[in-house]
């Protein structure tokens, strides 16, 4: 029994960081939006978008201590990461230049 409430603890203090963290973006961006996403072994991807349309992840080792996170930072969570969500992203130069080059195989160095 003690070792469970041990994990219990461990996890709630993760979910807390992360809470935390997802409290600072959306503070350093107008408030945020996310979506939670399973990413298998690794855990849960949180991305986040603020209101500026800046843009960013965290992951979490378990898609329950992912919930949690969102849950206690209080931003609104889509189920999706499409639709009018997924259009609140800004992208400049840099993503335009690594999405180009990823789909012709990889940075070119000329």
């Amino acid at each position: 029994m003690a070792d469970t409430q041990q994990v219990d603890a461990k996890a709630d203090r993760k979910a807390a960081k992360l809470a935390k963290q997802i409290t600072a973006f959306s503070k350093a961006h107008g408030g945020a939006e996310g979506q939670v996403a399973y990413i298998g072994q690794t855990g849960a991807r949180i991305a986040l978008v603020g209101e500026d349309g800046n843009w960013g992840n965290l992951v979490a080792p378990t898609y329950d201590i992912a919930r949690k996170a969102v849950e206690k930072s209080g931003i609104t969570v889509h189920e999706d990461f499409d639709g009018e969500f997924a259009a609140k992203v800004t992208t400049g130069r840099y993503e335009w230049t690594r999405m180009a080059g990823i789909q012709v195989g990889g940075p070119s160095n000329t």
